[in-house]
């Protein structure tokens, strides 16, 4: 039987540049663009893009950003505005890979490049500003369209007609909208929180905000 593959809507890219919200400037990478024609997928990212705050966002672990497009009439509907690719700052829009049934650790082939699910995207204070939407954070985690990260396995050049085909699901199951659960709202669910543990492939902030959690229960 032929592996899934997933339609790839756009990639994206954007280097950090200044935004203004509420009359303060500050810098951002969430503003990035559609490109065409293939793009070289390294280690850490998409050739001509980057991110402002290298601490949250970024590095081995987060090298793609990716949004599924099925979630977008969703968030038309409840922000009453019909919205752009690349409205949640994803470097992959992707059509029909949910939270609900990608795993943490699944791999996948994109282009001549091979990607790993690290963690499920954490919504941060940037997707509000963008969309003028102060709660709009709080939302994301509430429903669990989140999002989620993919590290690079094998660097190489991607473009919008690649295929995104599934190579291994992960043999531990770990969802990334279980993952959300227990870090948004089954906060004290210790056992849960060994589940995602056990998954080696999971990312070192990930893991590292889910030691803590349990080290206070």
């Amino acid at each position: 039987m032929e592996a899934k593959t997933y339609e790839i809507i756009s990639i994206n890219v954007g280097k950090p540049k200044n935004f203004i919200y509420n009359g303060k400037e500050f810098v951002t990478g969430i503003q990035k663009q559609p490109v065409d024609g293939p793009v070289f997928l390294s280690f850490l990212n998409f050739s001509g893009d980057g991110q402002a705050d290298l601490v949250h966002h970024g590095g081995r672990d987060k090298a793609v950003c990716v949004y599924p497009y099925d979630h977008y009439a969703y968030w038309e509907h409840e922000l009453e505005r019909k919205l752009d690719v690349v409205a949640f700052g994803e470097n992959l829009t992707v059509k029909g890979l949910l939270e609900t049934e990608v795993c943490i650790g699944d791999t996948f082939q994109l282009g001549e490049a091979v990607v790993q699910v690290s963690q499920p995207r954490q919504p941060c204070h940037k997707i509000a500003k963008k969309h003028r939407v102060n709660d709009l954070p709080l939302r994301v985690q509430h429903t669990g369209y989140t999002g989620f990260y993919f590290r690079v396995l094998k660097e190489g050049w991607v473009e919008t007609q690649s295929r995104l085909q599934l190579i291994e699901k992960h043999p531990l199951n770990i969802t990334v909208s279980f993952a959300n659960q227990i870090m948004f709202h089954d906060k004290t669910n210790k056992e849960g929180i060994e589940q995602i543990l056990r998954v080696d492939e999971l990312s070192e902030s990930f893991r590292d905000s889910l030691m803590k959690r349990l080290q206070s229960i």
